[in-house]
């Protein structure tokens, strides 16, 4: 968990200006501890969805998805299509 003052004045808020980070997004991000974009960019994409697993049951790939666009500045659909591959697999080794 961080810091309070690792958390932004805005709460989530800053998360939500990342491109598809909407504020269920960031609910879930911040129910997992990361509250800030410099934290989100810290953990990266796999350890933050990995955070969310543990405490949003029932989180989609989607969010892994939407986590990656959000750091890479791209749609979650083409991270869906171009980066599912590599994520699930860095996902699995994550869990393994």
């Amino acid at each position: 968990m961080l810091a309070s003052s690792d958390r932004p004045t805005g709460g989530s808020a800053a998360l939500t200006r990342l491109r598809n980070l909407g504020p269920a997004s960031a609910r879930m991000l911040a129910s997992a501890g990361i509250f800030s974009v410099a934290s989100l960019q810290t953990l990266g994409t796999v350890a933050a969805f990995r955070r969310v697993q543990a405490s949003v049951p029932g989180a989609s790939l989607n969010l892994l998805w939407a986590i990656e666009g959000a750091l890479t500045d791209r749609p979650w659909q083409d991270v869906a299509r171009t980066e599912r591959l590599r994520l699930l697999l860095a996902l699995d080794d994550a869990t393994n």
